[in-house]
């Protein structure tokens, strides 16, 4: 465990399939060239790394891409980092990135954590968990993303006013962040009727994953917590 508490190693194989030619180009070639710095090494300053950005944005488990690639489009003044530990789902984005020569992405191929931990209070304005592992079984619940932990840390790491947003396919999983939501009292749950839940916004573009539930009945929950703008707040644990 680091200093505030990461559990390393929560996400099982890191490759699904072998790659094509094409794609085991860009992670040699492209992604050295996008990559975010290694957390490892010491504290990241996003800034450093949008110099230009008005605001940095950082999803977390960004799957096969599509989410993070349309918001980059979508948000050219926006910087933002995206983390991944499988690598069919990092090429995917590495050839999104390619296609439309976007310039706003940087990723991180591992897990989100380390990098999370590394990054200076209050420097996010957005920050997305989308469809994450359910690990449904209850001896896996500690692995689950969503966690005293990763409300302590969001909370740190947006700025007052800034948005967390966590969608899922999975009733248990929707309880289980609402749970730890009402224990986070850095955030407040935007939701002031059914539909602001249930219904995906305009600016929020549907990934395969969610696709993939639909086609097999599952409907998706679409959490928005805001972070409080209360001083007190700002280092609430």
């Amino acid at each position: 465990m680091t200093e505030r508490g990461y559990i390393p190693n929560l996400y099982g194989r890191r490759l699904d399939k072998p790659l094509r030619a094409r794609p085991a180009r860009l992670m040699s070639d492209l992604l050295p060239r996008v990559a975010a710095p290694d957390p490892e090494t010491g504290p990241v300053d996003p800034a450093a790394l949008f110099p230009d950005a008005n605001e940095i944005w950082f999803e977390v488990g960004f799957g096969g891409g599509e989410h993070l690639a349309w918001q980059a489009q979508e948000n050219p003044s926006v910087g933002f980092i995206g983390a991944e530990p499988f690598v069919n789902g990092v090429a995917k984005l590495l050839s999104k990135i390619d296609e439309t020569g976007l310039q706003n992405i940087r990723i991180h191929f591992g897990d989100a954590r380390p990098l999370l931990e590394a990054l200076p209070d209050g420097s996010l304005t957005k920050l997305f968990v989308l469809h994450p592992d359910p690990w449904p079984k209850k001896r896996h619940h500690k692995r689950r993303m969503i966690s005293p932990w990763f409300f302590a840390e969001a909370g740190r790491l947006l700025a007052p006013g800034g948005e967390l947003r966590v969608a899922s396919d999975i009733p248990d999983y929707i309880r289980w962040t609402l749970m730890h939501a009402r224990n986070a009292p850095a955030f407040d749950w935007t939701a002031e009727r059914a539909a602001d839940w249930k219904t995906r916004p305009a600016d929020w573009p549907e990934t395969r994953y969610e696709a993939k539930a639909t086609r097999e009945g599952r409907a998706a929950a679409y959490l928005i917590f805001r972070r409080r703008a209360d001083a007190a707040d700002r280092n609430v644990t």
